[in-house]
């Protein structure tokens, strides 16, 4: 009866301030037939059902509304990529406190909190044998590297406006450096408006009162940083809050570089920031030579909140797209399965108009056009050992030098794709940027790199831009670590002792002037049968006059067909088995196990872009005459400049 009275307490003075079916969530606090884990069940399963009946809508969210707007202890959904994983963090479960003016003891919950709540009249009992630890699991994310501006548009449509916060306003005052003189209060103080105490959950219980000699060494030993916190975004020039997610269940089913949906209680506490100086401090003054790696790795652990909220998780969703225009699982539910049969009605249809398209974006080459769809929509469905199978990356060679050609394709597939991103190959850039994450062992952090992408993220690489210079022994890692994406859709994380396997599922499309140096699996040049004066104007000119529905139809189909399944029936394998047979027979040289394999390849994509689940021996032909057509115009272009392409 005791943990269920600390429950509804917990629940009507925690849940009632998320603004979010608070009066269910209070029925259920009051039913009286449940212990702690299961009002923990109770509570999960009420926002599950909440978005299973799509009200998630009316959840603000944090890649949509500023932090300023939301009220803290809020419920707030997050789209995001878990970017590095904390150490695991334990925290006070339960906790009892003291009521110093009369000695009354209250038991109290710490899930959900940073930081225990107490009156001015209250303080934590540390040494309770009441008291209860437990684990959470931190992750580090930001918002999905390279995600299309019309992905948030259709994301946040529906969403309810929010108005800015003005039931938080913490009594922070400033003063200026004239004023050290001045007796002014502490930050804590300053905070809560009086000295009770505020500890932190998940650590160190600081002293009431210090000292002003204490606080005089304190501020001449602690180092202050005034290097700006790096939010460590994959991509330069991204925007968005990154956050610190703290899971309470089945957090090993995570991992780096997944995308999540969390739904949880926004914490934005400036106490933390005090009781983190006061740490600090303290350390430095034990121990001085000893406290700098550990204050640095506090300051990336416990940064600011106004900058890096935390997000107490109560349900987090593994994404397996971002696309908002086609559900998560689009097989689970009946209406899902109902909308998947119409769309797959009209494929036929819409696959013809992407194919027009993709030609007039490839400047009339049909060719082009469709080896453009079929990499669009392939990715890696399973892996064999070491070798990543269903990745179709593509070299576009014969493009026009300067990269105004690449740059307005670029445009033409952010309009298509969820996540992208434009790299210039160029000297200063394989040189300068960091492709690789690299463990940072000091902060005890990971260092984000171009490289760590979301599954599916598309990456445009323009070689037109490379020029005569010299590689230096960064822009050769990074070479090699685009190659590798490119071969064995893996990244190779740099923990400075050792390196560490990455798996990825990034698709490579590479524009070059004539073979990429990348070795790409595909290579299709580009037979332009027009030439526009400005490719600028007559790319914006195409994208103008695709209304929004046929632009929203083309991005369902690529992102449809990637989810769909796939096979190959006995009599096919045959008849693929007898023309390898022939093919060999006639000219060996004209068929080897790489050809047949990218062969099989471009039969699973054509039937998939048709909208089958199998091949036909129809497509099967379809698909070699689309190679030879290939395979053709390379030999055409070969003799006619009379270089290896």
């Amino acid at each position: 009866e005791e943990d269920a009275a600390v429950w509804r307490s917990h629940v009507s003075a925690r849940y009632r301030r998320l603004d979010y079916g608070a009066a269910s969530l209070c029925a259920v606090a009051v039913r009286g037939e449940w212990g702690s884990s299961r009002l923990e069940q109770k509570v999960t399963n009420y926002f599950q059902e909440k978005i299973q009946e799509k009200q998630s809508c009316w959840v603000p969210s944090l890649n949509d509304v500023p932090l300023h707007y939301l009220k803290p202890n809020s419920l707030v959904r997050f789209r995001c990529m878990v970017q590095d994983m904390f150490d695991p963090e334990y925290y006070m479960g339960v906790y009892e406190t003291v009521n110093h003016s009369n000695n009354a003891r209250a038991l109290h919950l710490g899930k959900y909190r940073d930081v225990a709540d107490c009156t001015p009249q209250q303080e934590v009992d540390i040494n309770s044998s009441r008291t209860v630890a437990a684990e959470r699991q931190t992750f580090y994310c930001v918002p999905v590297p390279g995600e299309s501006s019309w992905v948030k548009e259709i994301s946040f449509a529906s969403a309810s406006p929010v108005s800015p916060s003005t039931s938080y306003v913490p009594n922070r005052h400033k003063r200026s450096y004239d004023d050290d003189d001045e007796h002014t209060a502490t930050p804590r103080e300053q905070h809560t408006g009086n000295a009770s105490p505020n500890l932190d959950v998940s650590g160190l219980n600081i002293p009431k009162r210090q000292e002003m000699e204490s606080q005089k060494k304190l501020q001449e030993i602690a180092p202050v940083s005034s290097s700006p916190l790096n939010l460590n975004f994959p991509l330069p020039d991204e925007k968005g809050p990154a956050c610190l997610v703290k899971v309470y269940e089945n957090w090993d089913s995570f991992k780096v570089n997944d995308v999540l949906e969390v739904y949880g209680v926004l914490l934005v506490e400036p106490t933390l920031s005090t009781i983190n100086e006061d740490r600090d401090s303290l350390s430095a003054c034990l121990d001085p030579a000893d406290s700098m790696d550990t204050l640095e790795e506090q300051r990336v652990h416990s940064p600011p909140t106004s900058l890096v909220p935390r997000i107490h998780a109560i349900i987090v969703q593994k994404m397996h797209h971002i696309n908002p225009l086609i559900p998560n699982s689009v097989c689970e539910s009946d209406e899902s399965k109902q909308c998947l049969a119409s769309f797959m009605a009209e494929l036929s249809s819409v696959r013809s108009e992407l194919l027009g398209f993709l030609t007039h974006a490839m400047l009339g080459d049909s060719l082009a056009a469709e080896y453009l769809i079929f990499h669009l929509i392939s990715t890696v469905y399973a892996r064999r050992d070491v070798l990543p199978l269903g990745k179709f990356s593509l070299n576009l060679s014969g493009c026009p030098r300067n990269g105004i050609f690449t740059q307005q394709l670029y445009r033409v597939v952010q309009q298509l794709v969820p996540a992208s991103y434009y790299l210039p190959m160029t000297i200063e850039n394989m040189n300068s940027l960091r492709f690789i994450p690299q463990k940072d062992y000091t902060a005890n952090r990971l260092l984000s790199g171009i490289l760590q992408l979301s599954s599916n993220t598309s990456l445009l690489v323009d070689e037109t831009l490379l020029e005569q210079g010299q590689l230096d022994t960064t822009g050769v890692r990074n070479v090699t670590a685009l190659g590798n994406v490119i071969t064995w859709q893996k990244v190779d994380y740099d923990f400075s002792y050792h390196q560490m396997e990455f798996p990825c599922n990034i698709n490579v499309l590479v524009t070059s002037e004539g073979r990429s140096l990348l070795s790409p699996d595909c290579q299709v040049h580009l037979k332009p049968q027009l030439m526009p004066p400005n490719i600028e104007q007559y790319m914006g000119a195409l994208l103008s006059t695709v209304q929004p529905s046929l632009l929203n139809k083309f991005r369902i189909y690529l992102s449809l067909l990637r989810l769909m399944d796939y096979s190959i029936s006995e009599d096919v394998t045959k008849s693929v088995e007898d023309d390898f047979v022939d093919m060999r027979k006639d000219d060996p040289q004209s068929m080897s196990a790489d050809d047949l394999h990218r062969l099989l390849l471009v039969a699973r994509l054509l039937s998939l872009s048709s909208g089958h689940r199998s091949l036909s021996r129809e497509r099967w032909h379809k698909a070699k005459q689309l190679e030879s057509q290939r395979r053709s115009r390379l030999q055409e272009q070969k003799h006619f400049s009379g270089n290896e392409l």
